[in-house]
């Protein structure tokens, strides 16, 4: 059985969005020359997401929407988290509700998807470098 691993890092310049990152996964797929396993994509920070959804801006303006109706940025002083002297108590919990990670089957060397899935990166705590943990098992 092989092993790869890789980081991919992100920078969005606001406090929250979305990425597809499906374009890199598979490019780390096909470095990865697996091509019957699994694939692991997970966030290695408590305030970004990976998840699968459709990749829709109708949707991903519905996420951002609905999210902020949840676990509203402000008023900050809302949150007890936030009495450390943080400001981001809400992009935790939105982290908490969109999930940590996700897992893929990789199928002939390619993600084995159902209709429309692709891998997203959210971000609800911006302006600085995160990145996602891709680790890929298989043969």
């Amino acid at each position: 059985m092989k092993s790869f691993r890789k980081e991919l890092w992100f920078n969005i310049q606001s406090r929250r969005g979305f990425i597809n990152i499906t374009p890199q996964v598979e490019e780390c797929l096909a470095e990865s020359e697996i091509m019957e396993g699994i694939c692991l994509c997970n966030s290695m920070h408590i305030t970004a997401s990976v998840f699968i959804n459709d990749d829709e801006s109708g949707l991903q303006h519905d996420f951002d929407e609905w999210l902020e109706i949840l676990a509203p940025h402000e008023p900050v002083s809302g949150y007890w988290h936030n009495r450390t002297g943080e400001d981001n108590a809400d992009a935790h919990l939105k982290r908490q509700l969109m999930g940590r990670e996700v897992v893929v089957a990789v199928t002939k060397g390619r993600l084995d998807f159902g209709p429309w899935e692709q891998i997203f990166y959210g971000e609800f705590d911006g302006f600085r470098a995160k990145r996602v943990l891709v680790k890929i098992i298989g043969d």
